[in-house]
């Protein structure tokens, strides 16, 4: 731990903007995105990534439905690794070929524009329900999308819940 209760790193301003590498992370040493965020989508449907993620996001991306109606971030890689994944199901598992058909076919994939921006397809911004406040959040591997009431209610709802798990997530616990 660094002098005020942080991870100890780097004190740049650039350096506390980049999504941290960890090297617990599997595979050894992948991004991780934390924080939350809160940009609003424009007119024409396009989201300025906040700026901690883009130099992590800027070679491209894949945006892709997400669970409780949010939507999904990876980097082409992350994608990429999950799409193996995926394909090593049999596909006789109902399971993983509806999540498989949910999740590929939703999937757009673009490299962010030099202010950092992507456009969200329709077809997601209706599933997520996104009008023009949005929440962004670090969740990992993975950037999520949420509409800023939504992500609340989700907030608020699981709150408790986050505060009673003892064991089952986290093999060893905390």
């Amino acid at each position: 731990m660094g002098p005020t209760g942080g991870l100890a790193g780097p004190s740049t301003q650039a350096a506390k903007a980049r999504p941290r590498t960890w090297a617990g992370a599997k595979g050894g040493g992948g991004r991780v995105f934390l924080g939350t965020h809160n940009p609003r989508l424009d007119e024409k449907g396009r989201l300025i990534l906040p700026a901690r993620f883009r130099e992590e996001l800027a070679g491209g991306v894949v945006i892709t439905k997400g669970q409780e109606r949010c939507l999904y971030v990876f980097t082409t890689a992350e994608f990429q690794r999950i799409a193996v994944q995926l394909s090593e199901a049999p596909v006789t598992n109902r399971a993983a070929r509806a999540y498989s058909r949910v999740f590929f076919a939703g999937a757009h994939d673009e490299i962010p524009d030099k202010q950092g921006r992507v456009t969200i397809p329709s077809h997601l911004r209706e599933y997520a329900g996104l009008e023009k406040d949005l929440t962004v959040i670090g969740a990992s591997t993975r950037v999520e999308i949420w509409d800023t009431q939504a992500w609340a209610t989700y907030l608020e709802s699981s709150e408790q819940e986050f505060a009673e798990i003892e064991e089952g997530v986290l093999p060893g616990g905390l």
